[in-house]
């Protein structure tokens, strides 16, 4: 577990310093449309979060849950959120710190391993924001209940998590014009696939960080047995440079939880 954080935090380190589509902060313009109260943030590729799953952001403190890279957490709080950006990568934590200083934004910055949470006290967040990233830990249950003991009675768990049947197909194949064949039992692994007991080679150039794909049952299903009641759902479009599998299905999916007052 520490060697796939370990490897994961570094590989992240070198695709944010690359400049990723992830890794790329907004623009001034972004902010301050923002300020004004003009703004959207995504969980998914594409599809904005629609703005009646934030309420009124004024004055609610918001956890950035893996989503560094000096987008959705400058944002939130240019909308007026308090909010810590919590994530495993401190060159994503510098562009969110970036964003933030140029603008003179409330916004902590902390890194650490979204499945300990434990630096935080009960009950510390109105609402946490987790876009796509719990696909690079290999267990979800402690990442929802670290979520749940962290929200405050009423609050809500904005989730963004890749379609489980994304990895079914080899994307190695798929990216050099092979037909879409599903080749992987799932959940699926980059460490059975490449080799489980071998140690992990340093990050490649493209900063390829360890994958491991969940099911619907422990995506889904791992919140409301955290505590969560979930509240609405939707399905989003990648594009097809991205994957070829977006002309075929929606490749994430994003949720929107509460924790009950009671």
């Amino acid at each position: 577990m520490d060697e796939i954080r370990k490897f994961n935090r570094k590989a992240w380190d070198r695709q944010s310093a690359g400049g990723s589509r992830w890794c790329r902060p907004v623009g001034d313009e972004i902010i301050e449309r923002a300020k004004s109260g003009s703004w959207e943030v995504i969980l998914t590729p594409n599809r904005p979060v629609p703005r009646e799953w934030f309420g009124d952001l004024h004055g609610r403190t918001v956890l950035c849950l893996g989503s560094g890279g000096g987008q959705q957490a400058p944002v939130l709080s240019a909308a007026g959120a308090r909010v810590v950006s919590f994530d495993l990568s401190q060159e994503q934590l510098a562009k969110d710190r970036q964003v933030a200083d140029a603008h003179d934004l409330i916004l902590e910055t902390v890194a650490g391993d979204m499945a300990d949470l434990s630096g935080f006290a009960d009950e510390s967040f109105d609402l946490v924001f987790h876009p796509v990233s719990n696909v690079f830990v290999p267990d979800l249950a402690p990442v929802w209940n670290e979520c749940v003991r962290v929200l405050r009675p009423g609050g809500d768990l904005l989730s963004g998590f890749m379609n489980p049947f994304y990895y079914l197909f080899d994307h190695d194949e798929l990216e050099c014009g092979g037909p879409p064949l599903a080749c992987f039992r799932l959940p699926y692994s980059d460490r059975d696939r490449h080799g489980a007991d071998g140690p992990l080679a340093p990050p490649g150039d493209d900063g390829e960080a360890i994958e491991f794909s969940h099911s619907l049952e422990s995506q889904i299903g791992g919140q409301l047995a955290a505590g969560l009641v979930l509240l609405d759902l939707y399905e989003d479009w990648w594009d097809d440079e991205s994957t070829p599998l977006n002309q075929l299905m929606p490749t994430t999916i994003a949720t929107r939880a509460r924790r009950p007052r009671q």
